[in-house]
């Protein structure tokens, strides 16, 4: 097991818990912004890990721009002094009124949409005018994931121009998000997203050509940030980089970050000679992988799930004798993002000390509006 992940007073932290190794992550902050160049050019996405503590570290690391997911998100986001917060999901329902009203309750923070279809942007300028306020508006773009945006073009060059006069918004540029593109080769990763993105770079040009404003780009997220990066045009958007899981370690041997984020579980019960049962469910950890690669203990890398519930975990291993009840083991996620919505705290270890336990605020849909 890796050093950093053993923790001295561990005895004190009921299990199952999601601990923060506060050194790494400031050496993948850093690493960010060197390979960013400008921490201006930064967006990263506060779905990883919806802590209020993090995003001001990144504040003080003169990251001042986010990205969020949800209206939760963006109002954790100007809580924690953010001055620049993008909700980077389409309205539906009350969304854009909320935003609206977190417009009026954060006046200092900028707020912006994203928006890929004509009745969206209707019901944005309906929002903003009886809210009296001006919504900053970026058109969503596909490349080529087919989840959300419009593929750039005619159609998207009419939706871009109808933000530009529709009442109460303000076209505020584009947005594409790049997350089918995670090739294990950093040359097919980018040679894929430099084909991906050409249309989007014409379409820019177009526009711009037009005599409209296009003030931003907002590019990409984790896999595709070290080719964004080489753009001195994007913002750029990672997400997982903060944390890291091993899902990207192994897919992505070309991204400098390190686990910053483990799941500390205890051994429960010994059913077989050769099995051991944990304290981690999927209660406490993503599940949308197969059973057999949700999770990758680090005392025991040849260890086999076998066998998960809400609150057990049961694996196979040649060794459990070895391993006591009450016994810990540091475990690191496949899929960090998810997991992490699954804990209402993190606990904080600096200098192998659990130090301080961060309430994960964001994990809710809403905090006050």
């Amino acid at each position: 097991m890796k050093a950093e992940y053993s923790v001295e007073n561990e005895a004190d932290i009921a299990s199952p818990a999601l601990l923060l190794f506060s050194e790494a992550i400031d050496r993948n902050l850093r690493r960010m912004i060197e390979m960013v160049g400008d921490p201006k050019r930064l967006r990263p996405h506060v779905k990883t890990h919806k802590l209020a503590p993090l995003i001001r570290r990144q504040i003080a690391l003169g990251i001042t721009r986010f990205k969020a997911a949800t209206v939760a998100e963006t109002e954790l986001c100007a809580q924690a002094g953010a001055s620049d917060v993008l909700l980077a999901y389409p309205p539906a329902g009350p969304a854009a009124g909320r935003l609206c009203a977190l417009m009026r309750a954060y006046p200092e923070t900028r707020f912006a949409i994203i928006t890929d279809h004509a009745a969206a942007i209707r019901g944005l300028s309906v929002a903003a005018r009886a809210a009296d306020v001006t919504i900053e508006t970026y058109l969503d773009l596909d490349v080529g994931m087919g989840r959300t945006g419009v593929r750039p073009g005619m159609e998207a060059a009419e939706l871009y121009q109808s933000i530009v006069t529709a009442p109460g918004l303000k076209a505020a540029g584009l947005h594409a998000y790049d997350g089918h593109l995670h090739e294990t080769d950093l040359a097919v990763r980018r040679q894929q997203c430099e084909e991906a993105f050409a249309p989007v770079v014409k379409l820019r040009r177009s526009l711009e050509g037009e005599g409209l404003a296009v003030p931003a780009l907002i590019a990409g997220g984790s896999p595709t940030f070290p080719i964004h990066a080489a753009y001195a045009d994007r913002e750029c958007s990672p997400g997982t980089t903060v944390l890291w899981d091993f899902g990207y370690a192994d897919k992505l041997p070309d991204l400098p970050f390190e686990v910053a984020a483990v799941l500390l579980a205890r051994v429960v019960s010994k059913p077989s000679q050769n099995r051991l049962c944990l304290d981690l469910g999927h209660k406490a950890i993503a599940a949308e992988n197969p059973l057999t690669s949700r999770v990758r203990f680090h005392e025991l890398p040849e260890a086999v799930a076998v066998m998960q519930s809400e609150e057990h975990l049961v694996i196979e291993t040649p060794r459990a004798s070895e391993f006591s009840i009450g016994q810990t083991l540091h475990g690191v996620p496949k899929h960090i993002c998810p997991t992490v919505a699954l804990h209402s705290e993190a606990v904080l270890v600096e200098n192998g000390r659990a130090t301080e336990r961060w309430p994960i605020e964001a994990r809710a849909r809403r905090l006050t509006i």
